[in-house]
């Protein structure tokens, strides 16, 4: 059963009128028992866009003329609609609903052209709260908690999840593996997610419910209503697959923690979230596997979901470091952290991990002080922001300034870090060949200098930089690099000196371009300075 694909879609059919009732009604709870109705502006002036039961027992029905809506029902209460506002708390919703399942998306069809449901691709998941039938128990009891009417269908395909939930005899229903065919055979067409102009038509030609379809020649109907109504079908009836895409990135390692009662203090989740972590971390240990970017998710009682982010320099496996993570997290939001009437469900989500590396450990200190450091760049990096904390990385350049480049720490050992060895022998491959040594601060743009030489391609003798007159004693060099021409540098040829002057300070300077070739009058500036 596990292995079955199976889908869950959950319908909420008062969810606009409903979403701005829960909390307008605890305000004014009058308000909960009158007609209710949300409006928005349409062809023709207002129309009817939601309504309730009690609204629908007075005969007001959605696209109705507001006029005619409050003749009928002249004790309706009528709000604006807020689409916008509706489809952003759907998706904090479905956001929700990944306590019982990763694979949550909001439904991007809807009734109406208004998205109002969610699916859940709980395929594996279901027995882990007891079976379906108990997990339909546990989402009807949440969503009633949350005062939100639901509907609810379990199937093997996204399409005849979606058609029983909406139209289907009961609100809550689950149809057996290979079961499809025979539960939309009596719904009417409108169930395959077909626009009401393609519907009308169908209907009229006596194709009224979706076991008409079966068995009848296709090229017919595709000639007239197009290929939707195959399609649709087929996916319905799981001949044509239809995968489910959350609006969040994959996957890999998961786990949560369910709380029988709700954690309000700081102090309890922090505890929950090192207890979730060690699980986590046994997977991945299991596994070989190390996090690099987390999630944590806190699932409040009224349907909210806060979330934390998370990352490391280095794939880590260590429950206690990934715990302190987020426990700075959570103390830096501070008063800003808001856990409603409680949090009842956390989970730990890694986004990103990478192979664990074996490392040898007890016999070297620089080792130890390396991880401390590491580990400290972690804190750091999530505290203040991932892009602030910085270390530098190897590029393929010989012009100096494009040697490396500045990449956030949380980036880890890539590729281009791995190439600082081959960039450090280069480099003492040099020096013994008699390449000048360059030095380890550089300025961050060239700034220019006054420099008096002996003959014009020689090296400097006198130089001014920064209003100060520095007389040189030595010199080596020059060091000449040629312009990059394949990256469509236009920079010229440039010849680097080291200088000393007559007190013993070692600069680096170079000359930009070369007499009588790039310029007439080539000029001098000062890159860097020896410690």
């Amino acid at each position: 059963m596990q292995g079955e694909k199976r889908i869950a879609a959950l319908w909420l059919p008062f969810w606009p009128i409903e979403r701005l009732y829960r909390d307008l009604g605890r305000r004014h709870p009058e308000l909960l028992e009158r007609p209710r109705a949300l409006a928005r502006a349409g062809a023709g002036g207002l129309r009817i866009m939601a309504c309730d039961n009690r609204a629908k027992a007075s005969g007001v029905e959605q696209g109705q003329p507001l006029p005619d809506a409050r003749a009928l029902c002249p004790s309706l209460e009528v709000h604006p609609a807020d689409s916008k506002g509706d489809r952003e708390a759907l998706q904090r919703i479905a956001r929700w609903c990944i306590r019982y399942t990763p694979w949550t998306a909001a439904d991007p069809v809807g009734r109406d052209g208004e998205p109002d449901g969610i699916f859940l691709d709980i395929t594996g998941c279901a027995h882990l709260f007891g079976g379906e039938d108990a997990l339909l128990r546990e989402v009807r009891s949440r969503f009633e908690g949350l005062a939100l009417t639901i509907r609810c269908a379990i199937a093997s395909t996204p399409g005849a999840a979606w058609a029983v939930v909406r139209y289907g005899p009961h609100a809550f229903s689950i149809i057996a593996p290979g079961g499809e065919a025979d539960a939309l055979r009596d719904l009417p067409v409108a169930a395959l997610r077909l626009d009401k102009p393609t519907t009308s038509g169908l209907m009229r030609l006596g194709l009224k419910q979706a076991g008409d379809l079966y068995g009848k020649p296709r090229a017919p109907i595709a000639a007239r209503f197009g290929a939707d109504v195959s399609r649709r079908l087929d996916e319905a009836l799981g001949f044509e697959r239809e995968p489910i895409s959350p609006d969040r990135p994959d996957v890999l390692y998961r786990a949560s923690l369910s709380f029988p009662e709700e954690l309000t203090q700081i102090a309890h989740i922090e505890e929950a979230v090192l207890r979730v972590a060690d699980g986590l971390c046994k997977v991945l240990l299991r596994e070989q596997q190390g996090a690099r970017r987390l999630e944590l998710l806190l699932f409040r009682v009224d349907g909210e979901v806060t979330q934390f982010q998370a990352g490391t320099g280095r794939p880590s496996h260590e429950a206690a470091h990934l715990a302190r993570l987020f426990r700075e997290k959570l103390a830096q939001a501070g008063d800003d952290f808001d856990a409603g009437c409680g949090i009842e469900a956390i989970a730990l989500i890694c986004v990103v991990v990478e192979p664990l590396s074996p490392m040898q450990g007890g016999f070297n200190e620089n080792e130890a002080h390396l991880h401390d450091l590491e580990r400290f760049l972690d804190r750091v990096s999530n505290r203040l922001g991932r892009e602030r904390i910085l270390r530098l990385e190897p590029r393929s350049s010989h012009v100096p300034e494009g040697a490396v480049a500045d990449v956030p720490a949380l980036n880890g050992i890539t590729p281009a870090m791995r190439g600082w060895q081959m960039h450090t022998q280069e480099h003492r491959a040099s020096m013994m060949g008699g390449t000048m040594l360059r030095p380890l601060r550089l300025l961050r743009m060239p700034e220019p200098v006054d420099v008096v030489a002996e003959v014009p391609e020689g090296p400097p003798r006198i130089f001014r930089w920064r209003r100060i007159a520095h007389r040189v004693v030595r010199t080596e060099g020059p060091e000449r690099i040629a312009p990059e021409w394949w990256r469509g540098n236009k920079q010229q040829t440039r010849d680097y000196y080291r200088v000393e002057d007559s007190e013993g300070r070692r600069f680096w300077l170079f000359r930009d371009g070369l007499y009588f070739r790039d310029n007439e009058a080539p000029r001098w500036f000062m890159h860097g300075v020896f410690e």
